[in-house]
Formats: C-alpha cells, structure tokens, sequence
C-alpha cells in the first residue's frame, strides 16, 4: 500500500509542532544557562552571543525541526506496514532517530562544546521530545482518508 502523503504532512506538521515546543523550553529555560556557560568555558563570550540568536538561527531551527518531524511520521509509514500500526511502532521510529542523534550529538561532549552533564540532560529531552512527537504524529497518520484510530 502506498504512503498517505497527506496524512505524512499533517502527521509531520503536528510532530513539528511538539518538537519546536519542546525545543523552545528546553534551550531557552532547562538548557539554557547550563549551554550557554559550557560555551563560554569553551571559548570566552561565544556562550553570551549564543544568549540573543538571529531571526534567521531561530527560523533555521524552526524549518528544521518541521522536516524532522515530516521525517519521522513518514518513516512511521514505512514501518507500519511491517510492524503494525500503533504506539510500538512509533516508538521504534523514535529509537532509531535518538540513536542517529546519539552519534550526530557525542561530538559535542568529545569537543568540549557540552559537559557530558549537559549532553546527557540534552539526549535525555530529546528522547522525550522524538516519542512524543512520532507518537503525536502516529495518531494522525492512516493508509487512507480515514480517520485515523
């Protein structure tokens, strides 16, 4: 069966959403100072730049994180078949994505760019972000024009 690409949209759309929200708290009040004071011992003054990001950074990340959340529930679309629809299947997705991001990310503990206490705090939120969002995302995707259960 082919892959509801309008549901993908939708799915992703709302799996964009999470992912930016998420986002906003963890960088601006969880995240945030921890980030900006590891930067800072890195090199002095580049965590305060860091403090006030451009209009441009901010859409960057907030186009982005919508691509990643199309990704994600297309990626559900892929699997479903196979491993069936449902929550399971959506934590898959959302296993294999925190592991890319596991491999993306450790450069940053091993450049000195983030503590391992700030990583780890980082992985830890962007696990809960990617199963909320591909769970949100998996409850909006169907094969057809139904309505998705």
């Amino acid at each position: 069966m082919a892959i509801n690409t309008s549901k993908v949209i939708v799915g992703g759309l709302a799996a964009g959403v999470v992912l930016n929200v998420i986002d906003f708290i963890a960088n601006g009040y969880i995240l945030g100072e921890a980030m900006r004071a590891d930067a800072n011992a890195l090199s002095p003054g580049l965590g305060d730049a860091m403090a006030q990001p451009s209009g441009s950074m901010i859409a960057g990340y907030v186009i982005m994180n919508f691509l990643v959340g199309m990704l994600l529930v297309w990626t559900y679309a892929g699997f479903r078949p196979r491993f069936g629809p449902g929550v399971r299947t959506a934590m898959y997705v959302a296993l294999i994505f925190f592991a890319f991001g596991l491999v993306l990310t450790t450069g940053y503990m091993h450049l000195g760019v983030m503590s391992s206490g700030t990583w780890i705090t980082y992985a830890a939120i962007w696990f809960i972000n990617l199963l909320l969002a591909t769970t949100l995302g998996a409850k909006l995707y169907s094969e057809d024009d139904t309505p998705a259960v």
